[in-house]
């Protein structure tokens, strides 16, 4: 007589969740960053906080990320693997900078701006702190509404980072959807002087 074999049929666990999720925090919830912060959560990314001083910004962080909490920048600097800084350009020189003062950025921790003007000099305070230094620009306009999520698919994004860690970028690029492009440091000047010129005839 033939036992019974109660695992004939194995039942194989789905895997829910994708390798190589990271922690991201969003600096700041502007248009630009409520949006990336919404398509990176969008594939599995933990955003665990994100920094919002204005009415605006705090009530589209609601929108675009809900239950995300709102925190401090040094805090998010201190809990992220990967930093969203989605601040104006003026700013941007003078935050990562300020930050390194403080001793903020971290080893082998990935910092990502979104700025067209710059390149990765502006990061270069952090990178000197072991942090890994992105500049990911997406080629479009944001309203930072839920519909330039769609929006993002086929977007050209300018990826500019040391050539070890170009492959991030370009993987951070095709996750939001978009068509990365390798960008020299030297030629970010033009690249940016394109897009105002390009502006100015829409």
């Amino acid at each position: 007589m033939t036992e019974p074999h109660s695992c004939a049929n194995p039942v194989v666990e789905p895997e829910t969740s994708r390798p190589g999720r990271l922690g991201v925090g969003i600096i700041s919830a502007g248009k630009v960053g409520a949006v990336l912060g919404s398509a990176l959560r969008a594939v599995e990314h933990q955003v665990i906080g994100v920094h919002a001083v204005s009415q605006a910004s705090r009530e589209r962080a609601e929108v675009m990320l809900p239950g995300v909490p709102v925190l401090e920048v040094e805090e998010i600097i201190r809990r992220a693997e990967l930093v969203l800084l989605a601040v104006p350009d003026d700013a941007l020189a003078d935050l990562v900078t300020g930050l390194a003062e403080l001793g903020a950025w971290q080893m082998g921790q990935i910092v990502v701006h979104t700025s067209g003007r710059y390149g990765i000099e502006v990061l270069a305070p952090a990178q000197a702190a072991g942090a890994i230094p992105i500049a990911l620009h997406p080629a479009m306009t944001f309203s930072g509404m839920s519909t330039d999520l769609a929006r993002l698919t086929g977007c050209p994004m300018a990826v500019t980072a040391p050539p070890a860690f170009l492959p991030i970028g370009q993987a951070l690029a095709v996750e939001l959807g978009g068509e990365p492009f390798v960008l020299a440091e030297s030629a970010r000047a033009a690249y940016h002087a394109a897009l105002a010129h390009g502006a100015n005839h829409l």
